[in-house]
């Protein structure tokens, strides 16, 4: 039987920010900081700056909407535009820690000391067909796909949880995101072409300052460059992706936490997504995006991430989020 949703039904939640919104601005105020900081020795501070007053006054006039009309396509218009800043949130990363000394050289040694070889270049070359190429590229691909879908299940299935969820992935991300201004790990797809691939081939990893403030070449990925996936994968990396955030990989540690969610409301909604899930997580080295090590770590920090973004909500967000009101 179809489910019949009422989008413009009244939904009473209070006429101040909602949880992800509150985070959101937590973070704005937290990295506006850091520019004023590190103003003299940044790209384009200024322009920065702009763009995160900008994001406050989207928000509130996004409040003035809900106030207008409280219902639940306003309420997840909120919400969908919040996590949609995610994607200018990300490559900001790169405006902090392209300043400070690239530490790619250590991860490398240290693959190289745990596994005797580099996974990213071995996993690829062992597995060149495009029979492996495109389900990894899938896999990779379905980053999103797989969040929007647990997040609109939630939003028509568990909308009494819906601004919970939607917290505890939003504050996942900027966790990870704090993480990543602080640590400037590029991964390989970026270090190896800065190194050269001879370097690489003879165990040689050194160290390369702030080349990244200057260069942010990528390297294009492995696999088959006519596969459909494939070519999806490389259209978006160069749109958004920068030599940064690349330890803990946060694409298998959110899909993680994205698994953990499906799972507490949905098993079957789990099972579906498990194969996709473990191409997502596989893909990360595959494609090179990352060190093995980024995704072991991601993994493992999915679980201390996820718990630590539930308890800030229990903590800060006590009462029940959203009423219908029929």
């Amino acid at each position: 039987m179809a489910v019949k949703i009422n989008l413009f039904e009244r939904v009473d939640s209070g006429k101040g920010l909602f949880a992800v919104e509150t985070i959101s601005l937590i973070y704005n105020a937290l990295t506006t900081i850091l520019i004023l900081i590190l103003y003299p020795r940044m790209d384009h501070p200024g322009m920065m700056l702009l763009e995160r007053a900008g994001i406050v006054v989207l928000t509130f006039v996004l409040i003035f909407l809900y106030q207008a009309v409280p219902c639940r396509l306003t309420a997840f218009i909120r919400m969908l535009v919040q996590m949609s800043l995610l994607a200018y949130w990300y490559p900001d990363t790169f405006e902090f820690n392209r300043l400070f000394p690239n530490l790619d050289y250590l991860f490398a040694h240290a693959e190289q000391f745990l596994f005797g070889c580099q996974p990213a270049v071995e996993f690829s070359k062992h597995l060149p067909s495009i029979w492996f190429s495109e389900p990894f590229n899938m896999g990779y691909f379905f980053y999103y796909p797989m969040m929007f879908i647990v997040v609109v299940y939630y939003f028509l299935k568990r909308f009494e949880w819906f601004e919970k969820i939607c917290f505890v992935l939003v504050t996942s991300f900027f966790i990870y995101y704090l993480i990543y201004i602080l640590l400037p790990v590029a991964g390989p797809q970026f270090y190896f072409p800065a190194i050269g691939m001879d370097k690489v081939n003879a165990c040689i990893f050194p160290p390369i300052g702030d080349y990244f403030n200057f260069n942010d070449y990528l390297i294009p990925g492995p696999g088959f460059d006519h596969g459909f996936f494939f070519n999806l994968v490389e259209a978006s990396q160069e749109v958004g992706e920068r030599p940064t955030a690349a330890f803990p990989s946060s694409h298998v540690g959110i899909s993680t936490i994205v698994m953990i969610m499906s799972w507490r409301v949905n098993r079957k909604l789990t099972y579906l997504l498990t194969p996709f899930y473990l191409l997502l997580c596989g893909a990360t080295v595959y494609i090179q995006a990352h060190y093995l090590i980024d995704a072991i770590v991601g993994f493992i920090s999915a679980f201390f991430v996820y718990h630590l973004a539930t308890l800030m909500y229990k903590r800060w967000f006590i009462s029940p989020v959203f009423k219908l009101m029929g």
